[in-house]
């Protein structure tokens, strides 16, 4: 009985050895040369995509054209993640999709498509803003896309120039910044029947954000003293998404019209004046001092992620800096360089 039992225990021993020893042998071999970093995108002329190692160590711009040898577009607009895959939108009337980690070229969609904006995704659908005839006041919508076939299958009308737009718990908010003319809405898509709901606020609603609370922020950066509706206030405004309520709406002085903005950990941040501000969602009123300051010439682009802000420095006619900052200390830390006109930071 005893030679058994102790039988038993060696095989017990022995599959948990192999158990161990699996363990050890699964493979973390990386997904792509272009996993773990950062992605800068540029709008052109040419357009291009720009990555940055995680590490900060290692840096190699137009990534898209040196794997597919081809252009990524004559306008990058946006670009959209979902799964592995990465959607490079062009301002031209096309989206192309790739492998997010080594940027090979699946599939293109291009029918169904006129001047699209960016993009969100629920299941294996994609909604993507799109400004029609950017002269046309009244043809703007959201393309539906079937991602199984990569092809429009429907299309949404909303008001003029859709911008930003986010989805969550089965809805699209999307921020109308007017395209060519001004506009003060965020629409409300119920994904079930494509319905349609509007909320009005500051003018020139552009960035959004869903916040740790749940809520709806947005960065509206009011109409400039040229626009049709002359001077009017820029506002950081925060949505009750259960109602569609206005929680907050800070608006800012006369004459300061703040255009980028970021999210992190309860906090917002944004650039005025090239100084960087910070908002903690319990906030009831605007910093009145700064974080610090920035050296940027044309700050672009803005994002916050893991204690760092990440601005890029545009230049519209030779390659644009990156600019990264520690936001405890503020120090610059670190520059790159990247594509023309850069626009957009995301984190793969």
């Amino acid at each position: 009985m005893k030679k058994i039992i102790l039988s038993i225990f060696a095989m017990s021993l022995l599959i948990v050895s192999c158990s161990e020893d699996n363990d050890d042998n699964i493979s973390t071999e990386p997904l792509g040369a272009y996993e773990d970093g950062i992605i800068v995108s540029g709008e052109g002329d040419p357009s291009s995509i720009s990555f940055i190692s995680e590490d900060l160590m290692t840096s190699e711009n137009q990534i898209y054209f040196n794997v597919n040898n081809e252009a990524t577009g004559v306008y990058l607009q946006s670009l959209g993640f979902n799964d592995d895959d990465a959607y490079i939108v062009a301002d031209a009337g096309t989206i192309t999709a790739v492998n997010r980690y080594t940027f090979e070229k699946s599939a293109t969609i291009s029918t169904g498509l006129t001047t699209p904006r960016y993009i969100a995704f629920e299941d294996n659908t994609a909604y993507v803003s799109d400004w029609g005839d950017p002269n046309d006041a009244t043809d703007d919508y959201i393309a539906v896309i079937d991602l199984t076939s990569n092809t429009v299958i429907s299309t949404i009308p909303v008001s003029e120039g859709p911008e930003q737009i986010l989805e969550e718990s089965d809805k699209l908010y999307v921020s109308h910044k007017g395209g060519y003319g001004i506009n003060n809405l965020i629409s409300v898509i119920n994904i079930a029947d494509n319905t349609v709901e509007t909320i009005a606020v500051n003018y020139v609603p552009d960035e959004m954000a869903i916040n740790d609370e749940g809520d709806l922020v947005v960065l509206c950066e009011g109409g400039a003293s040229w626009s049709v509706v002359g001077e009017t206030s820029a506002a950081l405004v925060k949505i009750d998404l259960s109602d569609n309520s206005i929680i907050s709406n800070l608006e800012f002085s006369a004459g300061e019209h703040p255009s980028l903005m970021a999210y992190e950990d309860g906090t917002t941040y944004y650039i005025l004046n090239n100084e960087v501000f910070s908002l903690t969602d319990n906030a009831t009123s605007l910093p009145t001092s700064s974080l610090f300051s920035i050296t940027a010439a044309y700050a672009y682009g803005l994002s916050v992620n893991d204690n760092q802000l990440f601005v890029t420095d545009a230049s519209f006619t030779e390659n644009s800096t990156l600019l990264v900052y520690d936001l405890v200390s503020g120090a610059e830390t670190n520059t790159f360089s990247v594509g023309v006109a850069a626009s957009k930071i995301y984190f793969n």
